[in-house]
């Protein structure tokens, strides 16, 4: 089972509805929460299952302009955390983890309700879904990891968050709003908030932010091949070592020549 859903809403948390802040969590929060049960009332009685919750960086992460998005991402965090807890302690076989994934280049973009005026856009740089797809499907084969953050994007959104707080806040104060959007108007497209935007045509996967789209990530691929990465990590650290040793006993030599040049004269 892979739960993965994004209704959101792009604007201030001041022009967002009630309304609107519930539908994005009964969707995006509620809609894992049910899956998830419905998917554990099949896998528990044959202890047998993988469950995959699709998340973000900004489980992590709050950022301007996607507080509704963010919070519920936040929420599926805390919930597959709660789980994971309850089926370790009973050696359950029905494994759950959660895929992080930076910005996806889709057309959802193209259709989020928007009340800032401005064309939201993935916060780049941004990744083909095919990237997201290769992490999700390795997740699914290998479920016993806890998490998956897949790209360097993610990396270092979740790391800086987790080292600095204050200093994200003050990044995404300077630059927030000008990495989610950008000055084209918004296009005249249906809303995806309320209903699917997509019944009357298959809009595809891909967005329109192609200029800044990965098609690979250096990040997930090291994820994926934890060995060679290691080996390749050892055997650099071993040549580092060699080459500072080797520096150390020419700088020893060196000095042991001055000093008996010193005592022949």
């Amino acid at each position: 089972m892979c739960g993965s859903t994004m209704p959101a809403i792009f604007a201030p948390v001041s022009l967002v509805g009630a309304d609107s802040f519930r539908r994005v969590t009964e969707v995006t929060y509620l809609g894992y929460v049910f899956g998830t049960q419905c998917a554990l009332r099949k896998m528990l009685p044959r202890d047998a299952g993988t469950i995959v919750q699709v998340g973000s960086a900004l489980a992590y992460r709050g950022i301007p302009l996607q507080a509704a998005y963010c919070a519920a991402k936040h929420a599926i965090l805390g919930f597959h955390e709660s789980l994971r807890c309850e089926l370790l302690p009973t050696g359950s076989k029905v494994a759950v983890t959660m895929v992080q994934l930076p910005s996806v280049n889709t057309p959802l973009y193209d259709w989020l309700p928007a009340e800032a005026g401005r064309q939201p856009r993935p916060v780049p740089p941004a990744y083909h879904p095919d990237v997201a797809a290769r992490g999700i499907l390795h997740a699914a084969d290998h479920p016993r990891r806890r998490e998956y953050w897949v790209g360097g994007q993610s990396l270092a959104t979740i790391l800086a968050t987790k080292a600095a707080p204050a200093v994200v806040d003050r990044v995404l104060v300077a630059a927030g709003y000008w990495l989610a959007s950008s000055s084209k108007p918004h296009p005249a497209l249906p809303s995806n908030l309320w209903a699917a935007a997509d019944d009357d045509q298959d809009r595809g996967v891909k967005g329109h932010c192609v200029s800044y789209t990965r098609r690979f990530s250096m990040q997930l691929w090291a994820s994926h091949h934890r060995v060679p990465v290691a080996a390749i990590g050892a055997l650099a650290a071993w040549a580092l070592v060699r080459r500072l040793a080797s520096a150390h006993a020419r700088s020893l030599k060196a000095r042991a020549c001055q000093r008996l040049a010193l005592r022949e004269r």
